[in-house]
C-alpha cells in the first residue's frame, strides 16, 4: 500500500476490529493496548491530513486478521453458555448447552468447564454485585426456590423463565425444540448455508420424542426432517400444557420476590423458605 493515508486508514480500521474483539472476549488488557496503538495512529492520520507533511509510519499489525469462526474459539465458555442458552431460551442442562453450542456455534465447549461455572459465578456476583452485564445462575425449584441441580439459565431472564415446575421440564423441551428448529430453518434458508450435521442430528433427537413431529423417517436421513413439521407439532402440544405451567411459574416468581437478589439468582438455602405445601 504506496499511500501513506490508505496505510493508516487500513492499520485504523484493523485496530478498530482487534479491540471489538477484544472486549468481547473480556481481554481487558489487550484492549487497552489496542486502543493506545488506535490513538497513536488516528494522531498520525490528523498530522498528515492537516499538514501534508510526512507521518509516522503506522504501528506494526501485532492483531492478525480473524475469521469469524475461528474467533468463537477465543471465547471464554461463560460466553459460549450464555450463547447456547439465548439460543434455546429455556433453562438447559450442561449436556444440552454443548449439544447447541456445537451445532450452532464455533469454538470448543465441554461437559467439563461447565463444572464449576454456576459456583464461579457466584463468587463473582458476591465480590462485585452487578458488575457483569449477566450472570450465568440457577434454576429454581416452584416449591421451596432452591436452586435445581444441573439447570443453568441467565440472570437477564424473567423469574417465571428460570422457574422450573412439574409441567416445565416438558414446557421447556418443546420450547427447546421450536427454537432449534427455526434455526435449521433459517440456516436452510440462508445464502448458501445449509444446517450443520451437529444441528440435524440435534433436531432429530428432539423431535424423536414429540408426537406427529417426524412420521415415516428413519434414523440416518436426518436431513429429510420437515423443520415446520416439528414446530407445529411442538406447539400443538406446547398448547395443551402452556397455561398450567404458566400458572405455576407465576405463582412462584411472586414468592421468589420477596428473596434477596442473590437468592433470586442463585436459590434460596432450603431453611430459609416455607415450603408450599405447608402454607396450603
Amino acid at each position: 500500500m504506496s499511500d501513506p493515508l490508505d496505510a493508516l486508514e487500513h492499520s485504523i480500521s484493523t485496530l478498530r476490529r482487534a479491540i471489538r474483539d477484544a472486549s468481547a472476549a473480556g481481554d481487558s488488557e489487550r484492549a487497552g493496548e489496542l486502543r493506545a496503538q488506535l490513538r497513536r495512529a488516528e494522531r498520525a492520520w490528523d498530522a498528515l491530513i492537516d499538514t501534508g507533511e510526512p507521518a509516522p509510519a503506522p504501528p506494526p499489525r501485532t492483531v492478525p486478521d480473524t475469521p469469524p469462526a475461528a474467533f468463537g474459539s477465543q471465547l471464554p465458555a461463560r460466553e459460549h453458555v450464555h450463547r447456547a442458552l439465548m439460543l434455546l431460551g429455556t433453562p438447559a442442562t450442561p449436556k444440552l448447552i454443548v449439544g447447541v453450542h456445537e451445532a450452532f456455534f464455533p469454538g470448543e465447549l465441554s461437559a467439563s468447564k461447565l463444572s464449576s461455572l454456576r459456583r464461579d459465578e457466584a463468587r463473582s456476583y458476591q465480590s462485585s454485585p452487578g458488575a457483569r452485564p449477566y450472570y450465568l445462575c440457577s434454576a429454581l425449584a416452584h416449591d421451596l426456590l432452591t436452586p435445581v441441580r444441573a439447570l443453568l439459565t441467565i440472570s437477564t431472564w424473567p423469574l417465571e423463565q428460570r422457574i422450573i415446575g412439574p409441567l416445565s421440564p416438558r414446557v421447556d423441551f418443546l420450547t427447546g425444540a421450536i427454537r432449534i428448529a427455526e434455526a435449521v430453518h433459517a440456516a436452510e434458508a440462508s445464502a448458501g448455508g445449509e444446517p450443520s450435521p451437529a444441528a440435524l442430528r440435534l433436531l432429530w433427537r428432539f423431535a424423536a420424542n414429540i408426537p406427529e413431529a417426524m412420521p415415516s423417517i428413519t434414523p440416518g436421513r436426518e436431513s429429510a426432517l420437515d423443520t415446520q413439521q416439528v414446530i407445529d407439532a411442538a406447539r400443538a402440544e406446547l398448547a395443551v400444557h402452556l397455561d398450567a405451567d404458566h400458572a405455576v411459574r407465576s405463582e412462584a416468581s411472586r414468592r421468589a420476590r420477596a428473596l434477596d437478589e442473590a437468592q433470586q439468582l442463585f436459590g434460596a438455602p432450603p431453611q430459609n423458605v416455607t415450603p408450599l405445601r405447608a402454607r396450603a
